[in-house]
């Protein structure tokens, strides 16, 4: 008897994250993301700043296939830990990123005093006293083979699975340089007492066997260092927009049980359990209130400027500020499923699904680099072919890879970085790393969140309008009093209001906090009531037509209205909004110069966000949006073929930061906005927004220079070096020269106005 085994057939079964270790460039991410997606049924994307995988894998792969297949690659992969609190091992992750830079950092600065005397002693002959070649053999050693060992690592990695990079010519033209130079020393006339190392400019074929090119060898492999260590700096911060994310949560819960409450960490909150939220804690978790009434700060989620009234049976976030009265709530979601989580999990997605920009040096050495290596071999046979004197052909062929090797490249990213940088530091700009910069030079539509960043984010008295026979002073006095003793975020901000514009306030008598509605009590023998007019008419109290006109002028406005009444009459009525920054206008106009959109963004509701809009200059709002859809929105912009900036500032605003084409954080903002965007702003001025964008593209046109000459010199010596008109000396030189050459042009960038 036979049977037919129908064949499998795959189906998207899930989705892993994994941590991908030993990637020294952008190609190094191509290349696992490759392999990885020539399985069948898997669909990945490789990530080489934040060094992960998030790969989809259909029925029937297991995660181990994963990480054999990107370990078979030449790199490392690691399992993802299973959902919990927070392991030993995750903690770690921070440190282990600090330990790597630090170890790279150690490398730069040992290299670094050991090479400048090799370089001084070769290039200025007064300092070559007798036998100093065999002086700068020792220190040259440790630097070439110590010092460049991440270098010799990914080099040969590389080329076991048949593949070259920049490391590859750094390593080759360190060593070749290293290993002639050993040569000319123990074999050759290079190290006799009294050899000197003329420093000289004619192209012409010297005598190899009394040329050493120990400064060459040390000098490339400091600056390559210096390069390697900067950009590990920048890298080490990628992860940190969740890092912050999460920790905005509270860290520990007063727990319901058998009537008492026990104080346990979130972590071991369970679906269900009740836990006690007092007066300026965080909500631990999602879940819904079953006793107290309060006002929930909920703005570093949802932009709504104005705390939210909650109540029994309301909804709460994780995350969100108690403003008020004591609540009890119970868990309804828990760990990865609540809000805070997700808007994590949107952070990361949009991170990793973000297009690298790779490296300009990283693109352009996939051909640059395998060509130089067949260049310096094809030189090498060539002179042994014609010629026969191996001398001739070995000193032509290390001056092909030493002119190749890229230390002007090197150094023209990380110098231009720094200077525009520093520059950027003393106007409140932060930009994080190169690749951010190639966006600033195409964004055509800008992106404004409104609490924090058009707005100052808090609560402010902006009108008094008192009834036709009532003092403004004595219904700020009065209101005031009264507000002052309450803890709700407008109740604060009239009372503060009243204050700088009435002076001292009286105490209030038998004060009572109505839920939801407003304050009552007895000052100065009045019997006050602020708050919603619903309040006044449980007192039978109507506003009259003047201060009912006034209140729905105001809420036309985006204000809130806060009405007032003593002794039974209504007295007046008070608006309360977030007011627009002094500078948000101008800011917006300088945007526009720069030929970019405006765009306000916000979770608060329409009429709010026409106000700000009108008082900004800005004609386009999209109002009422949750965190998710702000990602939505950004995505949509960017589906009409918009390339587009978003500016922020709250933990609502990360994902959006990270999903937009160029992400700039006020500084004044929140560590989940500031770590996920692109540019900080850190004097929290939008005007900083307009001058970021402007830095950001001198310095990136700085960058393509410092890129376009480094090659140029390179490219255009290689012809005469493997002509053997140029000997490894020159090329050193040459190097030198064109280092100089790219620092000064960085240097431009401090005049930057």
């Amino acid at each position: 008897m036979t049977s037919t085994v129908p064949e499998k057939t795959l189906t998207p079964a899930a989705e892993v994250e994994l941590s991908i270790g030993g990637m020294t460039c952008a190609s190094c991410a191509t290349r696992i993301e490759k392999k990885l997606n020539r399985m069948d049924g898997v669909s990945a994307t490789v990530n080489f700043a934040t060094e992960k995988a998030k790969v989809s894998y259909a029925d029937g792969i297991a995660v181990a296939d994963l990480i054999a297949t990107v370990e078979k690659t030449g790199y490392t992969a690691e399992e993802p830990l299973p959902p919990g609190p927070p392991s030993s091992e995750e903690e770690a992750g921070p440190a282990a990123a600090d330990g790597e830079s630090a170890s790279l950092r150690q490398r730069l600065l040992v290299s670094l005093v050991l090479s400048v005397p090799v370089v001084l002693m070769a290039m200025v002959p007064a300092l070559q006293f007798d036998n100093w070649q065999w002086l700068s053999l020792t220190l040259a050693a440790p630097v070439v083979v110590w010092g460049a060992y991440p270098f010799h690592k990914a080099a040969w990695t590389n080329a076991r699975h048949g593949a070259a990079t920049m490391d590859t010519l750094v390593s080759l033209g360190t060593l070749a340089a290293l290993g002639w130079s050993v040569w000319a020393l123990f074999f050759g006339h290079a190290g006799m007492p009294g050899m000197r190392h003329g420093f000289e400019f004619t192209i012409s074929r010297s005598d190899g066997s009394s040329s050493i090119y120990l400064e060459a060898a040390a000098g490339v492999t400091t600056f390559i260092l210096a390069g390697r260590y900067l950009e590990a700096k920048s890298k080490r911060k990628a992860g940190a927009a969740l890092r912050a994310l999460l920790e905005l949560g509270a860290k520990d819960v007063s727990v319901l049980r058998g009537g008492k409450e026990v104080r346990i960490p979130v972590g071991q909150l369970a679906v269900g359990d009740r836990f006690v939220v007092r007066p300026g804690e965080k909500v631990a978790t999602d879940g819904t209130v079953v006793e107290g009434n309060s006002a929930v700060d909920a703005s570093m989620l949802t932009g709504e400027s104005v705390p939210v009234d909650v109540t029994v049976g309301t909804a709460v976030t994780g995350a969100t500020v108690n403003a008020g009265g004591r609540l009890v709530v119970e868990a309804t979601r828990i760990g990865s499923d609540t809000q805070l989580a997700r808007m994590a999990q949107l952070v990361e997605d949009a991170q990793n699904g973000k297009a690298e920009v790779q490296r300009l040096a990283d693109r352009i050495s996939g051909v640059f680099v395998p060509v130089v290596l067949v260049i310096a071999l094809s030189t090498l046979l060539t002179w042994l072919f014609v010629t026969g004197d191996a001398t001739a052909a070995f000193t032509a062929a290390v001056a092909v890879l030493i002119i190749a090797c890229p230390c002007a490249l090197g150094l023209a990213t990380p110098t231009a970085l720094m200077v525009g940088t520093g520059r950027g530091a003393q106007l409140g700009i932060l930009i994080k790393g190169p690749e951010v910069l190639e966006s600033t030079r195409r964004v055509d539509t800008v992106v404004l969140d409104k609490t924090g960043t058009v707005t100052t984010g808090r609560m402010r008295l902006q009108d008094v309008f008192p009834a036709s026979d009532v003092d403004e002073e004595e219904l700020l006095r009065l209101a005031g009093s009264l507000e002052h003793a309450s803890e709700h975020p407008i109740a604060q901000a009239i009372a503060a209001g009243a204050i700088a514009r009435a002076g001292g306030l009286p105490v209030p008598e038998n004060f009572e906090n109505v839920a939801g509605l407003g304050v009552q009590g007895l000052v100065d023998g009045h019997a006050v009531l602020v708050g919603r007019e619903k309040l006044l008419r449980e007192w039978a109290i109507e506003l009259p037509q003047e201060l009912a006109e006034a209140k729905a002028a105001a809420e036309a406005e985006g204000r809130t209205a806060v009405a007032v009444a003593w002794d039974g009459e209504a007295r007046g009525v008070l608006t309360v909004a977030d007011a627009v920054k002094e500078t948000s206008a101008e800011a917006v106009a300088e945007l526009r110069e720069l030929g970019l959109r405006p765009v306000l963004l916000t979770g608060d509701n329409q009429a709010v966000a026409e106000s700000v809009a009108r008082a900004v200059g800005i004609d386009e709002v999209i109002a009422e949006v949750l965190p998710q859809d702000k990602v939505d929105v950004i995505k949509r912009l960017q589906g009409e073929g918009r390339t587009v900036a978003m500016v922020g500032d709250g933990v609502n605003d990360a994902a959006a930061l990270a999903t937009a084409d160029l992400g700039l954080a006020m500084g004044t903002g929140t560590d989940a906005a500031i770590e996920a965007g692109d540019l900080t702003l850190v004097r929290g001025d939008l005007r900083v927004a307009a001058d970021a964008i402007r830095l950001s593209r001198k310095t990136l046109g700085t960058i393509k220079g410092n890129l376009f000459w480094a090659f140029g010199y390179n490219i255009a010596a290689l012809p005469l070096a493997a002509a053997g008109m140029l000997n490894p000396m020159i090329a050193g030189a040459a190097m030198a020269f064109s280092s100089v050459f790219v620092v000064t042009n960085s240097l431009r960038l401090r005049s930057f106005k």
